[in-house]
């Protein structure tokens, strides 16, 4: 049975979980219905974090450009532009034991592309979530609905996976930000 979480809530991924190696982290979304002329188009990325909480290169930012980090032990599934149906509209498999000792922390996010140009924000998104699944069953381990907390923001870090004393560790975090993808890349030290 999957562990639900609350914003800021934190919970232990392999010391419950003995033997886990691979995880599925699926994110999912719906837009309101509404007629702004433009469609949605959400999408999910990954920044791998040293103790800094900054990437050592630009290849440690996992987006629809680059859907794998330096070593290939996290990989984007692709790029869903539409959002719609039912499940994850786009997931992200981590080989926990190939992540690379100088990655502390991976933050997950959900961006809105070009949400400047189309006038679009969190407060047009219902029903954002980020959920670990294990890889090959497709078991969900555990679960965050970021609510509907959210209104002028275009890009929200959903979660992080996180070590702690050898261990991996998830955290709800469900921080908004205003200026979109550009200010994740700034704060998380991508050049662009």
């Amino acid at each position: 049975m999957a562990v639900n979480l609350s914003k800021g809530q934190k919970v232990d991924l392999t010391k419950t979980n003995p033997g886990l190696v691979k995880v599925k982290v699926g994110l999912g979304w719906d837009t309101n219905k509404y007629d702004g002329g433009s469609s949605f188009d959400l999408d999910a990325t990954a920044f791998c974090l040293n103790g800094s909480g900054k990437v050592n290169s630009d290849s440690d930012f996992i987006y629809y450009n680059n859907k794998s980090n330096t070593n290939g032990a996290i990989q984007l599934s692709g790029d869903n532009q539409t959002g719609e149906g039912a499940g994850d509209d786009e997931s992200l498999t981590i080989d926990l034991n190939q992540v690379p000792a100088n990655i502390e922390k991976v933050a997950f996010c959900i961006t809105i592309h070009d949400a400047a140009s189309r006038n679009q924000n969190f407060g047009q998104v219902a029903n954002a979530f980020v959920r670990i699944l294990k890889d090959g069953t497709n078991e969900e381990l555990i679960r965050y609905d970021l609510g509907e907390d959210f209104s002028i923001e275009t890009a929200v870090v959903v979660a992080e996976l996180y070590r702690h004393n050898g261990e991996w560790k998830f955290s709800a975090v469900g921080s908004g930000y205003r200026d979109g993808l550009a200010g994740l890349c700034r704060d998380f030290g991508v050049q662009v």
